[in-house]
């Protein structure tokens, strides 16, 4: 798909995207370079001691990238950029990042994201717990405090989109996934608040609540419930477990400048499991 420019803006689109290795993450970064964007492909590449199953490496990242830089062909469009989200300072540098590469933020793209549990609330290991907290909703917190200042200084007319990755998870109560369902409820009800303070500004807020769908995370819930990743999405109507390049592209959609109508929905891409 060639890049379509936004109407009335003379630069190109850039983009900050967490949890960019693998996943969602990944298939947001290219397929907004395939749109043309410059961005940012932000992970933190390391594992987690508190978690039980691995992150995305270095080398990941690194493939991300070049295949983006590829799609976008355009010399220095796309860049890694190692952090945790956890992090506020972290998460301020990579913003710096993209503001200083490019000369300015139109898109930030929430994704990074963990699951944990398999035991009850009252049974998980705090660090664990903490973990999720901090990463699926305090991840997104600081994305946002660091990159909204930078999408409100565009100049007017400005069309930034703040976007993060909820889940069925926020409305479906899950057990023993409670740390989870509550921090991407928090996810939701972060993104209504933020539209509602963003007003007329001309940035909005949107996000979008995947199903089952084919990463890391999904076989690790799997994992956790005993159970074959295929039978999770055998239950959406669609009977199938979804692709990230499908929640992706509602993502990309939601950063254009088609979506400007829209600020604090939360798009179910769930293959309606929500039904």
């Amino acid at each position: 798909m060639a890049w379509v420019p936004e109407r009335g803006s003379e630069h190109r689109r850039v983009a900050v995207v967490t949890g960019a290795a693998r996943g969602i993450g990944a298939a947001t970064v290219l397929a907004l370079a395939e749109r043309g964007w410059s961005v940012l492909a932000v992970d933190v590449a390391a594992d987690d001691p508190a978690l039980d199953y691995a992150m995305g490496t270095p080398g990941q990242l690194a493939t991300v990238v070049a295949e983006a830089a590829g799609r976008v062909n355009r010399v220095g469009a796309v860049r890694g950029f190692r952090a945790d989200v956890r992090d506020p300072d972290a998460t301020e540098a990579a913003v710096a990042e993209a503001v200083d590469t490019w000369g300015g933020l139109d898109a930030a793209v929430a994704a990074a994201g963990v699951i944990a549990g398999g035991t009850s609330l009252w049974e998980m290991p705090r660090a664990r717990q903490q973990a999720v907290i901090d990463i699926c909703l305090g991840g997104v917190v600081n994305l946002a405090r660091a990159a909204v200042p930078a999408l409100l200084a565009r100049p007017e007319p400005r069309s930034g989109r703040f976007l993060a990755v909820a889940s069925a998870a926020a409305t479906k109560g899950l057990p023993q996934l409670a740390a989870y369902c509550a921090a991407k409820a928090g996810v939701a009800g972060l993104i209504r608040a933020l539209a509602a303070e963003l007003g007329s500004t001309g940035v909005t807020a949107n996000a979008v609540s995947p199903g089952s769908t084919d990463t890391a995370l999904l076989d690790e819930t799997a994992r956790l419930y005993g159970a074959d990743a295929a039978r999770l999405g055998a239950q959406q109507p669609v009977g199938r477990v979804l692709q990230p390049a499908e929640i992706a592209d509602v993502l990309a959609f939601l950063a254009g400048c088609d979506s400007r109508a829209m600020t604090g929905a939360i798009v179910p891409v769930d293959g309606g499991l929500a039904l």
